[in-house]
């Protein structure tokens, strides 16, 4: 496997080893009970700790890698945790945050849904003496104790790069691109359009490039961006190159142009490495994901938030500035990995996708293609 995606980042090294938890449950909720053999001398056992992800439709990472990551971490620091999942629900979110503080949290990680109900529950848990942790996405004014996420300005500067890479492939003259940008209430959707307007704006502004269409897709729904990305083909049929800021709203797009015979014609990004954006790789009808090794992230984020429940302060290597209060909050930021047909490999070889889901029927041959070992 290649060496970028091999190498551990400082921010995720290292997590200090407890004794170990029992198992947690595997539907939308998971709690563990905290290890009852004896620890001498130990004072007080550390404090509990409450995980919120977002939703399971706008991609698979939550439910498939950062749950399955968290747990594994906790159960080894021998902590009590508890995670549960929004589904996209403001209110429930809020519930969930409310009842894990009632419960005993004395530390809360949360993926918001959009900086308003992040800072209330960031508020509120303040207000209760939790500890809180921003993961992945950044609450704007939240003022959480600390963020841990990847560069993402650097993931969108990565499909930017892709997208120009893959054009230039195709050969394209004057390509008119679309871009299908994310929830307009995710500040990461902001971020990933930063870095690739970054790389794709001077080619517009130099006539290289056509602007075509750009719309952001409500809640990062695959559905709603299937609707959008049908209308912008409506209006400009010409339209040669897709920015799509994941894979979901990449496969979304591949699903009409497929509709108009143009699949593998038109170059799309995407982003996550899902076993979909993948597959859609291998297919030849998505030219480059981006690769964020969330256990990486995962592993950042909990030892963080195991060293809160004991009671610690724990360091980051670094900060963000928080644009709305011009804060600095303490941050953890891990490198992304820009994934083209001939690195899908490197992605199963990190253990990320398993070769079985990759590969699974008509996908064997592509595999075998692939150098997928």
């Amino acid at each position: 496997m290649r060496k970028g995606i091999l190498t551990m980042t400082a921010a995720a090294a290292a997590l200090a080893l407890g004794l170990t938890a029992c198992g947690g449950e595997s539907g939308q909720t998971s709690t563990t009970s905290s290890a009852s053999a004896q620890q001498p001398q130990q004072s007080q056992k550390p404090g509990k700790i409450g995980v919120i992800l977002p939703d399971s439709k706008s991609s698979a990472r939550w439910e498939t890698a950062d749950r399955k990551y968290l747990e594994e971490a906790f159960k080894a620091a021998g902590v009590e945790y508890d995670i549960q999942n929004a589904q996209n629900d403001k209110t429930a979110f809020q519930t969930i945050a409310d009842q894990m503080i009632t419960n005993g949290a004395t530390v809360l990680m949360i993926v918001n849904l959009d900086s308003g109900t992040g800072k209330t529950v960031i508020d509120k848990a303040r207000s209760q003496g939790v500890a809180t942790i921003d993961y992945d996405r950044l609450t704007l004014g939240g003022g959480a104790a600390y963020y841990v996420s990847f560069d993402n300005t650097k993931v969108g500067q990565l499909q930017g790069e892709g997208l120009v890479k893959c054009l230039a492939d195709k050969k394209a003259a004057k390509p008119i691109v679309a871009y299908l940008n994310g929830s307009p209430t995710d500040n990461n959707a902001t971020l990933f359009k930063n870095g690739y307007d970054g790389v794709l704006k001077p080619k517009f502004d130099s006539g290289e490039y056509v602007k075509g269409p750009d719309q952001s897709v409500p809640d990062w729904d695959n559905a709603q961006a299937g609707t959008i990305f049908e209308q912008m083909l409506t209006k400009e049929p010409k339209i040669a190159g897709v920015l799509a800021a994941n894979d979901g709203l990449g496969n979304a797009a591949i699903t009409v142009l497929k509709k108009n015979n143009l699949n593998g014609k038109v170059p799309v990004t995407g982003q996550d490495a899902t076993v979909q954006g993948l597959q859609n790789i291998l297919a030849g009808d998505q030219c480059m994901t981006v690769y964020k090794a969330v256990k990486k992230e995962a592993d950042a984020a909990a030892k963080l938030a195991v060293a809160l429940a004991k009671g610690e302060k724990p360091q980051a290597s670094g900060s963000v500035k928080d644009p709305e209060t011009g804060q600095d909050v303490p941050s953890e930021l891990l490198e992304p990995q820009a994934v083209y047909a001939d690195s899908v490999k490197d992605v199963v070889a990190d253990g990320y996708v398993t070769k079985e889901e990759l590969c699974a029927g008509d996908f064997a041959k592509k595999c075998t293609e692939a150098g997928i070992q």
